[in-house]
């Protein structure tokens, strides 16, 4: 027994020793990278956005969410009267926000959170979002915490190339982000700005939403944490293209659903856009559109009294 032991230690030893040497070796030199997704520098200027919030400090508002919210919530804008900061990610689940509020809360101690609530996003395992931060940070025990409670073979793997690039290679630390990325301009307390285009309206197949309970649970977490910290947070649906929205066929479900979580504002009920003019795809507002919705947001902010607080 005691010489099977030892050769099933030894076996397992080396399997994990060729296994990190092969994903290794795939990440360099194969064309084809499957189930290891590597981001650095991904689109969404994750990479720029997540080095500079380690810089924000007692911050008033932070933004949090989906490339919704990279892209519909403009710091400048709020940035006339307030301190914040946009830590919005590419497909940003509430099992990403959990995790980065983790990180990060305690340094940017925000007076009041908006976080934006995709229906999509919530029927999604979150794993995308992962890849992506994963991919961009250097890497510690938080994050080698986060990748153990994901489980999941993709993140795994992603998990060992990155902690060569990082340790080995150093690669992050010598990686610079363009401040335009395709037609994408990163702006300073990480919005993304993206240049001019008017969406052109499509026809979408009646459809319904469909939600994963481990996503409520870790937004169930989040309101917890912030309850602890005694942080408000404003749940926000940003809005998209009428064409698209009216096609959802259970959105007064998920907006009942939502409203039981505190308060909670779904803007395609709440602001008359125009899908040709304020949008510049079916889900993401151009420029014009996010000074409307932006304006907006600041409205709710004087009707809440919240601007007395954070001042």
């Amino acid at each position: 027994m005691r010489n099977f032991l030892i050769s099933f230690f030894k076996f397992v030893l080396f399997a994990g020793v060729f296994y990190i040497l092969m994903i290794i070796l795939w990440g360099e030199f194969s064309p084809i990278r499957g189930n290891l997704i590597y981001k650095l520098g991904a689109g969404g200027h994750a990479f720029t956005r997540l080095k500079e919030v380690k810089q924000a400090k007692n911050i008033d508002i932070l933004f949090l969410g989906s490339s919704h919210t990279f892209r519909g919530f403009d710091t400048r804008i709020f940035n006339k009267k307030y301190n914040s900061f946009n830590l919005g990610t590419n497909s940003q689940t509430p099992i990403q926000t959990e995790y980065l509020l983790n990180r990060h809360l305690d340094s940017l101690n925000p007076k009041i959170i908006f976080l934006e609530i995709c229906p999509l996003i919530l029927s999604s395992d979150g794993i995308e979002s992962t890849l992506e931060i994963l991919s961009n940070v250097t890497i510690d025990p938080k994050i080698t915490e986060f990748v153990f409670e994901q489980n999941h073979l993709k993140v795994y793997n992603t998990y060992f190339y990155a902690v060569f690039n990082d340790f080995v290679l150093n690669r992050v630390n010598n990686f610079s982000e363009k401040n335009k990325v395709g037609n994408s301009i990163y702006i300073k307390n990480g919005f993304e700005e993206s240049e001019l285009k008017n969406y052109k309206k499509m026809y979408f197949q009646p459809s319904k939403w469909h939600y994963s309970k481990k996503q409520f649970m870790s937004l169930e977490r989040i309101l917890n944490l912030a309850r602890e910290k005694n942080i408000q947070i404003i749940l926000v649906q940003a809005p998209v293209t009428s064409d698209y929205y009216n096609s959802i066929r259970n959105n007064n479900e998920f907006d009942f659903e939502l409203s039981k979580y505190g308060k909670y504002y779904n803007f395609n009920e709440i602001l008359e856009l125009n899908d040709t003019i304020h949008f510049l795809d079916y889900h993401h507002l151009n420029q014009g559109g996010v000074e409307s919705f932006n304006n907006q947001i600041l409205k709710i902010l004087e009707e809440l009294e919240v601007s007395n607080n954070l001042n």
